[in-house]
């Protein structure tokens, strides 16, 4: 391992083994999501809506294919929490779904805001119940298609620090985030995109962001990739590690 900004992230971050007590905490709701058998009208704006036949799905079953695994929600956590748990950043989410990333960041963060965006108005009301339950207070809900909003958020933001995108997994339009968040980036920010792997077109986007000239270091961990800016990293490096 030749970078020593690599070498830490694997040590500090990935392999960190820290019991949280927020780990608990939305894990409890987790807990309750996935056994929740109350049936909500769903608006799919995305990809991945051949998942479910019907214009209903149960809550156990949205949390059960839509969650991100404990793994990488935790990992997500610590990210947020080593690179800028120190200050107030402010965060933004591409895809709310019921609100479990979305607690886990505003939790690693307390003095920054996390603005999170969702699609359906009755998965959003879900995660925001999540929300109240944990006492979290720092999170900016958005209802609304990413198409529209996105712009509308972007237009209010300063720079943002840390970027979760996790809705609609197709090409043209997470290049199309991309190309906007990129307006937004500073040397310090970090981008996630979910689900790079997920079909070709998102491999195709993955491949065209983490070679984009803004970029100087990417990570690939196979279900999220990691993009970074720092201008200090003189060579632009590749990375794809086991996690």
């Amino acid at each position: 391992m030749h970078s020593p900004f690599v070498f830490e992230f694997i040590t500090r971050v990935l392999n960190d083994k820290t019991d949280y007590d927020e780990y608990e905490k939305v894990e409890g709701i987790r807990t309750a999501l996935l056994t929740n058998d109350r049936k909500i009208p769903i608006l799919d704006l995305g990809a991945g809506s051949t998942l479910f036949k019907g214009a209903e799905r149960k809550v156990s079953q949205i949390a059960n294919r839509s969650l991100k695994s404990p793994k990488y929600a935790k990992l997500l956590f610590r990210i947020a929490k080593y690179y800028f748990g120190k200050g107030g950043p402010e965060m933004l989410e591409l895809g709310t779904s019921l609100g479990i990333t979305s607690s886990y960041l505003a939790l690693a963060n307390a003095s920054g805001i996390l603005t999170t965006i969702e699609g359906s108005p009755e998965i959003a009301e879900i995660a925001h119940e999540n929300f109240s339950a944990l006492g979290v207070t720092n999170i900016r809900p958005v209802v609304g298609n990413f198409d529209t909003k996105l712009p509308e958020v972007l237009r209010l933001s300063n720079a943002l620090d840390f970027v979760f995108v996790d809705g609609n997994h197709r090409e043209w339009p997470t290049m199309d985030y991309f190309s906007q968040l990129l307006e937004k980036k500073s040397d310090s920010s970090i981008f996630i995109f979910d689900d790079i792997h997920w079909s070709t077109g998102m491999e195709n986007a993955w491949h065209q962001i983490k070679s984009h000239p803004a970029v100087t270091l990417s990570i690939d961990l196979f279900f999220i990739g990691l993009i970074f800016f720092n201008p200090d990293f003189k060579v632009k490096q590749d990375f794809s590690l086991r996690f």
